[in-house]
């Protein structure tokens, strides 16, 4: 297995040193040699520098540096008055490229050219620039590199500046077929191209497409009604808060919170000014319907709100016990089952109002908000477009594109066989050395896992995102607990996986 990461170890710098020796002294004469036959760059302290390993094996390298001058502006003097404007507000500098001889083939360019197309998106930059070897003029042509200079250097020991743009980076990149792997909660990559994208919302033949889609929600979710609207699962919260404020007036309720999304409901409601008091846990704490059920009973409520798919800690908060108190105490249940809904069976009948969307478990595409009722809805003053009791007297009162209808109907269709597939999904995980990082170690919530890796793991998800294995780590709730999340839900999570898993186990070898 071929893979790439950025070095940080000591051995990993002396291997850098050693390859930087047999290349640029031996192989090419711009150094005197030494008895240590090690070449430190002078610009070590500022280099990134990216390694491509054969399992174990060190096999190639390079460095990126942005600090100025460039090497190479002391060749040709300052780059930008040699390039094109819109290139030059975010530079960086490639060097030191090379690769032990015995490994000078296909895969380890493929491996160069991910890293390099990882890396300097994922910074921000606009351009990459190197001092290309003339013998290796082919090679800096395939990863996307163009000479926009004249040659500098000795007869020993030529050079071509040249420039990686964005745009050629994004061609080169499609020419050797560069593909990431993603672990995200949503937005699923879609399979099947976009279809009906030219319907109106008004024809006979989205009426129909809609319907569809309308009976097949509610078949899966046992509800009475579905409203769908363009947008968000916060902006479906927010529907469903400001009817919860319109049904149940000042009345009280309890919202309780064991997570990020949960948290969210909470500053949602406070902006509905809502009445409620909180019930609050540590994050990933089950529930403690003891106490959820010491406060209906001292509290004189007349509704629950909660998430049921808590995918901040991957976790799913039952809602069977405490339909059984609300109905106990006669309250009313609302849940945001944005998450959850398509991840496994369960039923909405007993819910006043819940919420789901199209981009995660479904796994379709982002874009549709889902607003599932069953009792009796009250007039109310939200925004016309938020107003779900309109939607009740004008069932289709705005445009929603037909090819989000259409493409959902089609994700629909999997069903209910896609419960197993992402059991099944879930269990390749529990089997797997990833188990022992888990929060959850079992998961009646088959969509999501959260990590908590450990420090000397603190740059996997950094490194995988190099080989194209992209983790769900970015948000900043995240960052802030250190969670590290693989979702089941994308359509080649098998394949994907097996990648992940490869690469986990030569990276804990050689870090």
């Amino acid at each position: 297995m071929y893979w790439c990461k950025i070095a940080r170890t000591d051995k990993e710098f002396d291997e850098i040193a050693k390859l930087n020796y047999e290349t640029f002294v031996e192989e090419i004469p711009q150094h005197r040699p030494n008895e240590k036959k090690r070449l430190i760059d002078r610009f070590h302290s500022e280099n990134t520098y990216l390694l491509v390993y054969k399992g174990t094996e060190m096999v190639g390298m390079l460095a990126f540096r942005d600090k100025r001058p460039f090497s190479l502006d002391e060749k040709i003097g300052n780059v930008e008055l040699l390039l094109a404007k819109e290139v030059c507000h975010k530079l960086c500098e490639i060097r030191l490229l090379a690769v032990k001889k015995e490994f000078r083939n296909g895969r380890v360019f493929s491996q160069l050219a991910k890293g390099i197309y990882s890396y300097v998106y994922d910074r921000g930059y606009t351009a990459a620039v190197i001092s290309g070897i003339t013998r290796e003029k082919k090679l800096y042509n395939q990863l996307g590199f163009q000479q926009f200079a004249e040659e500098v250097g000795t007869e020993d020991a030529k050079f071509m500046p040249m420039i990686l743009t964005r745009k050629n980076g994004s061609k080169m990149s499609e020419r050797i077929r560069l593909t990431q792997n993603t672990f995200f909660p949503g937005p699923v990559e879609q399979e099947q191209p976009l279809t009906h994208t030219g319907t109106s919302h008004r024809s006979s033949e989205f009426l129909s497409l809609y319907n569809e889609m309308r009976v097949k929600l509610l078949e899966l979710s046992n509800a009475k009604h579905v409203t769908t609207l363009v947008g968000t699962g916060t902006l479906a919260n927010d529907v469903m808060l400001g009817q919860m404020k319109a049904d149940f007036k000042e009345t009280k309720g309890l919202i309780i919170s064991n997570g990020e999304f949960g948290e969210r409901l909470i500053r949602q409601g406070k902006k509905w000014h809502l009445n409620f008091d909180l019930c609050t846990y540590k994050w990933g704490e089950s529930f403690n319907l003891l106490e959820i059920e010491q406060n209906l009973w001292t509290g004189n409520y007349h509704w629950i709100c909660f998430v049921h798919g808590e995918t901040s800690i991957g976790i799913c908060n039952d809602f069977e016990p405490i339909l059984k108190l609300a109905q106990k105490y006669n309250v009313k249940v609302c849940a945001d089952c944005i998450s959850s809904f398509g991840s496994f069976s369960f039923s909405m009948e007993q819910l006043h109002i819940a919420t789901a969307v199209s981009g995660k478990s479904l796994g379709a595409m982002s874009g549709l908000a889902f607003i599932f009722t069953n009792g009796k809805l009250q007039k109310n003053d939200a925004p016309l477009y938020m107003n779900l009791v309109h939607y009740f007297n004008h069932p289709l009162p705005f445009t929603i594109p037909a090819f989000l209808v259409a493409n959902t109907l089609l994700a629909l269709q999997e069903y209910p066989e896609r419960f197993d597939l992402l059991q099944i999904r879930m269990e390749q995980i529990f089997k797997s050395p990833f188990l022992q990082y888990c929060i959850v170690q079992k998961s009646l919530y088959p969509m999501i896992v959260s990590m908590k890796l450990p420090l000397e793991l603190e740059y996997f998800s950094d490194d995988a995102k190099l080989n194209g294995l992209l983790l769900h780590d970015e948000s900043m709730y995240l960052k802030k607990h250190r969670l590290t999340q693989i979702s089941v839900i994308s359509l080649d999570f098998e394949a994907a996986f097996e990648k992940l898993k490869a690469l986990y186990m030569n990276y804990t070898k050689v870090i």
